[in-house]
């Protein structure tokens, strides 16, 4: 019976031992497994600005094809107000799972923290960049029966004549008025600029001849170009638009080295697990490279861009400090 009851304790020593053993083989296989099985429910993907609008409509193409490719549940939330702000800051703000997105696009993560005196978020410090989608250039239009052709046509007629030829764009200290400014300081000119609440007004404007230029996305013009009611006299990209492909950019115009464009890109909350990143990072990608998205994008004007959550982090730590000097130069402030 002793032995019997010391083989009894022995075996019970093993068994533990192993079973402990099992346990502690199967908690990565655990944590493999509950990463496998992201998302288990809807993500959020916030749009920091109404429905309709360009961000509107990027998001939603991504948004769509990310459900139709991987039969996740991506649902787009509408959060405008404050020039982006708010929806940004709601992401910020919101649990880091990978269940809360949100789409950043240049004027309200590397603009904004200058163009506010108190932004309620740091872009860097509490988001975690996840892929870039698309860069969107800014365009120069002028009314179709415009005496301007070129942009060194403007320069000619504005040289030493400050104000003598005016500007519109919507919105102070949007990426359109700030890369308006840059083009104005490249080519040594000083034109009058008339800030206006939405596109819709300024369009009726331009077309009329009320103002001679406008600075805009290539989206919001495309209709009335191609109607004949407007033209393009220079595009702010290093390249030209698939779109406009008649159309130089001001780097080709003399201006070497000039871009300003509005980037998007999907991003999460500061402390989003790295693997969920990645997983986020490899679909949105994937995306981006179907034909049907691919298409949809440049449609609008925009050229698909993609990449790797390092490369769009790298992208915004550069952004940030040069826009914030182009805003100081303009004067530009909403405080």
């Amino acid at each position: 019976m002793p032995v019997l009851s010391s083989f009894s304790r022995s075996m019970g020593a093993q068994l533990c031992a192993a079973l402990l053993g099992l346990a502690s083989a199967a908690l990565p296989i655990g944590a493999a497994l509950a990463q496998a099985a992201y998302p288990h429910k809807p993500i959020r993907l916030i749009v920091p600005f109404p429905p309709g609008g360009g961000t509107d409509m990027i998001a939603r193409t991504v948004a769509q094809k990310l459900t139709d490719q991987h039969k996740w549940s991506v649902i787009v939330d509408n959060r405008p107000g404050a020039g982006g702000n708010l929806g940004v800051d709601a992401a910020a703000k919101s649990a880091p799972d990978g269940y809360t997105l949100v789409m950043g696009q240049t004027s309200n993560l590397a603009i904004n923290p200058s163009l506010y005196a108190k932004l309620p978020y740091d872009p860097i410090k509490d988001l975690v960049p996840v892929a870039l989608v698309s860069s969107s250039p800014i365009v120069m239009a002028a009314p179709a029966n415009s005496r301007f052709n070129t942009f060194a046509d403007v320069v000619a007629a504005s040289k030493g004549k400050p104000d003598a030829l005016t500007l519109g764009y919507s919105g102070n200290g949007t990426v359109a008025h700030l890369a308006g400014e840059l083009a104005e300081n490249a080519a040594g000119i000083q034109l009058r600029h008339i800030p206006y609440k939405g596109a819709a007004q300024a369009m009726t404007d331009l077309v009329g001849g009320q103002i001679d230029l406008y600075m805009s996305s290539v989206p919001t013009l495309l209709g009335q170009v191609r109607n004949g009611k407007l033209k393009v006299l220079a595009i702010t990209s290093a390249k030209r638009s698939s779109q406009l492909p008649d159309v130089p950019t001001l780097a080709e115009s003399g201006y070497k080295g000039f871009e300003a464009v509005t980037w998007f890109g999907i991003l999460a909350p500061a402390g989003t697990p790295a693997p969920i990143v990645a997983q986020l990072n490899k679909a949105i990608n994937q995306a981006l490279q179907q034909a049907d998205v691919a298409d949809k994008l440049k449609s609008e004007g925009g050229d698909v861009l993609g990449g790797t959550p390092e490369q769009f982090g790298t992208l915004l730590r550069a952004e940030v400090p040069r826009w914030a000097k182009i805003v100081k130069d303009s004067g530009a402030s909403l405080d």
